[in-house]
């Protein structure tokens, strides 16, 4: 592990946990995959709580509340450019970042420009009755 942190913005290799494996008593992501920090809040015990969104190239169903992410983003963020991703806004895991068992790597492999990250929280945000969050912490 690195001593870099993440930040609002960052996406990074993430052990992400989906709600429905959460459901199912796993405790671990089946599969590190692209992710994104859309928000940071500090705990009342100082922590760092990452909420972190999940970014996949499996078209979301209706259903889901999602943003694709645009080629020039994608570059930004050191994503696969050769193919169509999306981030899920309405599945989040929170993880405290001095604590974490998830977080291996803490160097981010790139970072969504404030224009992006602003429509991925404003997603977050249309999503929050909604959202199925994990925490991790």
């Amino acid at each position: 592990m690195t001593t870099e942190t993440l930040t609002v913005g960052d996406v990074f290799s993430y052990a992400f946990l989906w709600h429905w494996q959460h459901q199912r008593g796993e405790t671990e992501g089946r599969k590190t995959r692209p992710s994104c920090v859309a928000l940071l809040r500090r705990s009342n015990q100082g922590l760092t709580v990452l909420f972190i969104v999940p970014i996949t190239s499996r078209p979301p169903q209706a259903d889901r509340i999602a943003l694709q992410v645009p080629p020039l983003e994608a570059k930004r963020a050191g994503l696969d450019t050769d193919k169509s991703l999306w981030v899920i806004a309405d599945e989040i895991n929170a993880d405290a970042l001095e604590q974490s068992w998830y977080i291996e790597d803490r160097t981010p492999q790139g970072q969504f420009s404030p224009m992006f990250l602003r429509s991925i929280q404003a997603k977050v945000g249309e999503a929050r009755a909604v959202a199925k969050i994990v925490s991790r912490t």
